[in-house]
């Protein structure tokens, strides 16, 4: 008996269009379920880059006392970064913060480190309360937070600086050479926590066996901390500090709060603040947006090397 070949290649057809459309329906299926995130993410995160860089090659004349004769733009290069480095407080608030993160950063993960490895060690006790206890601070907001500690810094409402001054101790957290450093005990009390963590995380990525294995072999805590777990650990800290390296750079909310109370903190602080007032306060925004981007470069290249450094030592 002879086959039919055009109602063989009708099954065929049938039988391939739905596989044909499945297939493509599990093609397109990641992409609709990305959608919404990736339309976010271009609107709230990549657009607003787009938009400062670009600003940040613009200059804005304005005709009359608040441009009511008529508001030109053109593209003025670099004309805004030049003004922006040439701003001496601008770049003071940067080394300023350079000098912070040098004493911060480092004080905060090895805090980070230790804590996590105290809760993760066998003798820990109640170590989910205390990872809790210990993460509460990263919950407060910035504000709130300092408004908080300044309870602790203000002569007249700070209990320290009352029993300092009963034994003969002027205490001063708020003059011109410690204001930093009540900032950084700020910073420290909030973030310590939520490095915590994320180390805690590394810790319990690593295998029992090899815990089973250095208690056979006779190590005790302390050896197992410094030949196990820190060496597993690196990538955690790596990540902690590349993250604590960024946020000292966004340093805004603690002191824009504490220059309320303290007469050492200017407007011009901070790299963050100093692009706020250039913006807010002389209606510079096109210098502001170049001093944004200025400290994103900064940031990145910090970033960069720390991690080639890092690199550099593992290999």
């Amino acid at each position: 008996m002879n086959a039919d070949p055009v109602g063989t290649a009708v099954v065929v057809a049938e039988s391939g269009t739905p596989r044909t459309r499945r297939s493509s329906a599990v093609r397109r299926a990641p992409w609709l379920l990305l959608a919404p995130f990736l339309l976010l993410f271009i609107l709230t995160f990549i657009l607003p880059i787009l938009v400062a860089v670009g600003s940040s090659f613009t200059k804005v004349t304005r005709e009359g006392l608040f441009g009511e004769k008529g508001v030109t733009s053109q593209f003025a290069w670099f004309d805004n970064y030049v003004q922006a480095i040439g701003d001496g407080n601008f770049i003071a608030s940067i080394g300023r913060v350079l000098l912070f993160g040098i004493v911060q950063v480092p004080v905060m993960i090895v805090a980070a480190t230790v804590l996590a490895l105290l809760l993760e060690s066998a003798s820990a006790k109640w170590p989910a309360l205390f990872r809790a206890a210990y993460f509460m601070p990263y919950g407060v907001p910035g504000v709130i937070a300092t408004i908080l500690w300044s309870f602790l810094y203000v002569p007249g409402l700070s209990p320290i600086v009352d029993v300092a001054s009963v034994v003969g101790i002027k205490a001063d957290f708020l003059g011109p050479g410690t204001v930093l450093w009540s900032i950084a005990n700020i910073v420290t009390w909030t973030y310590v926590g939520y490095n915590m963590l994320i180390i805690i995380a590394q810790l319990k990525a690593i295998p029992g066996e090899l815990y089973e294995a250095a208690k056979v072999d006779g190590a005790g805590p302390f050896r197992i901390a410094r030949s196990i777990q820190l060496p597993l650990i690196a990538p955690a800290l790596v990540l902690t500090t590349v993250f604590s390296i960024i946020g000292t750079l966004q340093l805004f909310a603690e002191p824009q709060v504490l220059s309320r109370f303290s007469p050492s903190i200017d407007s011009q602080f901070t790299p963050n603040l100093s692009a706020y007032t250039t913006a807010f306060a002389y209606n510079e925004y096109n210098v502001a947006a170049a001093q944004a981007v200025l400290i994103a470069v900064v940031a990145f290249a910090l970033s960069f090397a720390f991690l080639r450094l890092t690199n550099r030592k593992s290999s």
